[in-house]
């Protein structure tokens, strides 16, 4: 999974929303009967997102995989390792590391979710 592609695909579903409005709905997940407008689809996808970054209940971030430097020490618990891409199944970070330019993104959508 590539971050910036996700990124554009919510921006895009968000201004989808402002032209056809709450009434336009479409089913999400693929195959749950659940019917969503373009803006909570968008909403769901940042929320995804934005949860590979947050500790799970046992103290692991997604996106940091199975480290338990992460988790155990001290020193490492806060960091944050923006990778060049994401497995689509465990979110675990693959690729280079530090690519803060466009995985930076998820900035934008904590922000964004926190103003709502």
């Amino acid at each position: 999974m590539w971050l910036p592609l996700n990124y554009l695909l919510i921006e895009a579903l968000e201004r989808y929303h402002h032209f056809y409005g709450d009434a336009f709905t479409m089913e999400f997940p693929t195959g749950s009967g659940v019917r969503m407008n373009l803006s909570e689809i968008a909403a769901e996808l940042s929320r995804r997102l934005v949860t590979l970054f947050l500790p799970n209940g046992g103290g692991r971030r997604p996106a940091l995989g199975m480290e338990a430097r992460f988790v155990n020490d001290p020193h490492w618990q806060g960091l944050l390792w923006f990778h060049e891409y994401f497995h689509g199944d465990t979110g675990q970070g693959l690729g280079a590391d530090h690519q803060t330019g466009w995985t930076a993104l998820v900035a934008e959508l904590i922000e964004k979710e926190s103003r709502e």
